[in-house]
């Protein structure tokens, strides 16, 4: 278990414990990771460096499988978690015959995290799924990125990629398309998780990943925030989950109402009566549905502001 993890299980049951009603427990940390650890079939470098890399879980059957763009939390602390916190509903969407693209990046606490080096990660890896993929056997016309926590954040971020200007270091030439993002509690403003005292993931990694501000950047979250970026053509999908509170629903409806104002509907779902962990745990009603929306989502079509038909 990461050095982080028990604070933020610590939090996640605390609401429960001081209302002095039964409550129906919620899973912890443990209770995911001390569940047998399912294996990737593949794992694939984007960048030459010891976290640059992507886990590819191929399903059994006929190829080409559709694929989901998978990113982990761990309020973007390497220290706090990895891309193995995803393996099981990684494994779980491999036997529901679709394809995961694990990815994994440096996180703030890492050289060359942060901005921008985190987001150069996400979309070096993200721009490999589209070059390589077809010959790895993976349908890559219709991309559904999935991110939980802080993962969230940069699935929203991948999936707005493509609208940065041209002369963005962040935005490359050739920006991966993503068709759907998916938020697992995720945290799509960054001004609000820098801002914010007593935020279950503190303020270190926001701020990190907004970056300095300078003349030729004043707006630090132009290019790194959702809620402040200019949008993109994917369909946008968040779950939250009631007693999450990392990432209560309140974030996504106020995410979703910036974004209405824009002309992007954001669609919510949420869960009652579960938590953040619940999320990316396979049996949960959480991932339950949020499995069955990746299933929707891959074959899906979609409106170019969101708007699902």
């Amino acid at each position: 278990m990461k050095r982080l993890l028990p604070a933020l299980a610590f939090l996640l049951t605390s609401a429960c414990l001081s209302s002095g009603m039964p409550e129906k427990p919620l899973l912890t940390w443990d209770d995911l990771l001390s569940r047998p650890l399912p294996a990737a079939d593949r794992r694939i470098a984007y960048g030459p460096g010891a976290l640059q890399f992507a886990e590819l879980w191929l399903p059994r059957g006929k190829a080409p499988h559709p694929v989901v763009l998978m990113i982990h939390g761990g309020c973007w602390q390497s220290d706090v978690a990895d891309r193995t916190i995803m393996n099981w509903i990684a494994d779980d969407l491999r036997g529901r015959g679709i394809a995961v693209w694990n990815v994994e990046y440096r996180g703030v606490d890492r050289p060359g995290g942060g901005y921008p080096g985190t987001y150069l990660d996400v979309a070096a890896a993200a721009d490999l799924l589209v070059k390589d993929g077809p010959a790895l056997g993976l349908k890559t016309d219709r991309i559904v990125a999935v991110g939980h926590s802080a993962g969230g954040h940069l699935a929203l971020w991948l999936a707005d990629r493509s609208a940065l200007p041209a002369t963005s270091p962040l935005r490359g030439a050739h920006p991966a398309r993503i068709a759907a993002a998916i938020s697992q509690g995720g945290l799509p403003d960054l001004h609000f998780s820098s801002n914010t005292v007593g935020h279950g993931c503190g303020t270190e990694g926001a701020i990190a990943m907004a970056g300095q501000p300078s003349a030729a950047r004043p707006d630090v979250y132009a290019d790194t925030s959702p809620i402040a970026m200019a949008p993109g053509s994917a369909r946008q999908i968040s779950v939250n989950a009631t007693k999450d509170v990392i990432a209560p629903p309140s974030y996504a409806a106020a995410y979703a109402a910036v974004l209405a104002a824009k002309g992007v509907t954001v669609e919510q779902h949420v869960i009652h009566d579960e938590g953040h962990v619940e999320l990316i745990a396979p049996g949960s009603r959480a991932w339950t549905e949020t499995a069955a929306l990746i299933q929707r989502a891959v074959v899906a079509r979609g409106s170019k502001r969101g708007i699902p038909r």
